[in-house]
């Protein structure tokens, strides 16, 4: 599959032009380019549109229409990418939050680099900006974020959380497992997550994006912006302000997407009041 990657449009997407070797520097520069470059959104699955997993139609979209994706699409080519940079990838599937409650609708990426495995998470919308060894206990502080992975058994077997630290502390972000998982695997998550009924993902907006000084998070109800050393900024999204957003966090799309996800927002903010 990765072999039909326009890796060339792909990297001029995430304009990267540093070294093609696979190595962690390497690795750590294109999971920050990747992540800063294309925004986390929802809103083909909040519109109730068709979000294909196959990666020319991922290309078509996150690459040469310049939009952004949730989880499923952006583990897809974030590995398809990797794998053309000769990294060895293995694709692997989460929960988020409670991992005794959810179901195992996230994915993400581990490669394998000099006999170590190191977990990628393109796809998450407030997440590490570089790789972190799957050791238990390895944090990483970058980015005015600080992570910790921890091992636990799943099982006969085990599994890894992500902790991020909050002002109240750590906070379980998601939990992945090592069971072996295939295309069809990601493509069942994936198809829970934007068509089931009660998925979140169909009920709110959620679109982020790292900038160069903040991480800004925006949903139908509430802006938060993120600085590094500073308080978090949360208030509630004002009235006609979602225009602004959209062109600040370089989300493009047609007159048509536009006036629909407007229209969905409000509904959606008249549900909440």
């Amino acid at each position: 599959m990765a072999a039909s990657l326009d890796l060339e449009a792909y990297l001029e997407r995430i304009r990267w032009s540093g070294p093609m070797s696979a190595t962690w520097d390497t690795l750590a520069a294109l999971l920050d380019a990747h992540m800063s470059r294309i925004p986390f959104e929802n809103l083909d699955v909040l519109l109730g549109r068709p979000v294909n997993l196959d990666l020319g139609r991922l290309q078509d979209k996150l690459v040469r229409a310049g939009r952004g994706g949730y989880c499923f699409e952006h583990g897809t080519l974030f590995a398809a990418a990797l794998e053309r940079l000769c990294y060895t990838v293995t694709r692997r599937l989460g929960r988020v939050g409670d991992p005794d409650e959810k179901p195992r609708t996230h994915t993400v990426v581990v490669v394998t680099l000099d006999d170590e495995q190191l977990l990628c998470d393109p796809g998450f919308g407030f997440s590490t900006l570089r790789a972190i060894p799957l050791v238990d206990g390895a944090e990483d502080d970058y980015g005015g974020r600080t992570l910790q992975l921890r091992e636990v058994p799943e099982g006969a077997g085990r599994a890894w959380e992500l902790h991020r630290r909050g002002q109240d502390g750590w906070e379980l972000a998601h939990t992945h497992d090592e069971l072996p998982v295939r295309p069809v695997d990601l493509r069942s998550g994936h198809h829970f997550t934007s068509t089931f009924p009660t998925s979140h993902f169909r009920h709110m907006l959620i679109l982020t994006r790292h900038l160069p000084d903040r991480h800004v998070t925006v949903t139908h109800e509430a802006v938060t912006v993120r600085r590094p050393g500073e308080p978090t900024e949360h208030r509630p999204l004002r009235a006609g302000e979602l225009p602004e957003l959209l062109d600040l966090l370089d989300v493009p799309l047609i007159d048509d997407e536009r006036e629909a996800l407007l229209r969905r927002v409000s509904e959606l903010s008249g549900q909440s009041e």
